[in-house]
């Protein structure tokens, strides 16, 4: 079953769903890429791994829900739960609080390398939420980004997820769900793609050595085609909103789509 969305479908940004999407996404690409850039180049799967809290944490196996002790007026406490001694001095509380779980993230990215000396020509990152909120994953990412930025490295960055602070350029503010950046090696200037749940997800020539033929990557006809092939409309309940939640006009022209399809 195809996806119900002209572009980028919103029920995949759950948290829960992303991970895996992202990963098969980006070795869907590399399929795709592959035989059109050989023999001049080859496209290699390279994987980012760093451990940091995990933002999405909610109720692991054996952690319990919060528990707040407050002192009754005899000294005692409201709660079984105590962690202390007895009594307890006035006004005192025992709250267990969310400290944070350090995880494990892993995060696919793709390399074009030149066949002969396997120099990095072009880098294709696809954003994580992790990569757009303060922490390890965005302080990694933002490194990387800039040693990219000051090389003649060419830098194809793509935004399919709304969660997270979208990265800012200096002279450009506009908001938009989606974003896909093509910074080629050497120019200070980029072309940025801007786009929201209605719309298509461009294709854009892919950025290689000069004088080479640029392939066409059509990232929402291989994002389509995955979607059909994994089967993720089983994974999804379309009845439902997705997260993060669509502005209110978009809601509604997603409850209309979403209808019109027999999904709602």
């Amino acid at each position: 079953m195809p996806t119900p969305f002209p572009g980028m479908d919103p029920y995949l940004e759950r948290t829960s769903m992303w991970p895996g999407v992202h990963n098969a996404l980006m070795a869907a690409i590399q399929l795709d890429l592959a035989p059109q850039v050989r023999p001049r180049y080859y496209v290699s799967l390279e994987e980012r791994v760093y451990f940091s809290e995990n933002e999405d944490y909610r109720d692991p196996v054996g952690i319990p829900d919060a528990v707040v002790v407050v002192p009754t007026g005899n000294g005692g406490s409201s709660s079984a739960a105590q962690a202390g001694p007895e009594p307890l001095p006035k006004g005192v509380a025992i709250t267990t609080v969310h400290v944070g779980i350090p995880v494990q993230a892993r995060e696919a990215y793709l390399e074009l390398r030149d066949t002969g000396t396997g120099s990095v020509v072009t880098v294709i990152e696809l954003l994580s939420p992790s990569n757009k909120r303060p922490g390890k994953g965005r302080d990694l990412y933002e490194k990387k980004r800039a040693r990219f930025l000051e090389t003649w490295t060419h830098v194809v960055e793509v935004d399919l997820t709304r969660a997270g602070e979208p990265m800012r350029f200096a002279d450009n503010g506009a908001v938009s769900d989606y974003r896909i950046l093509i910074r080629r090696g050497g120019n200070p200037r980029a072309t940025l793609y801007t786009f929201g749940v209605r719309h298509a997800i461009p294709a854009f020539r892919l950025p290689l050595k000069r004088g080479d033929a640029e392939p066409v990557l059509d990232i929402g006809k291989i994002l389509h085609d995955l979607y059909d092939r994994a089967g993720y409309d089983l994974a999804l309940d379309y009845t439902s909103e997705p997260t993060p939640p669509l502005s209110p006009v978009d809601a509604e022209w997603a409850d209309a789509l979403l209808g019109e399809k027999g999904l709602r």
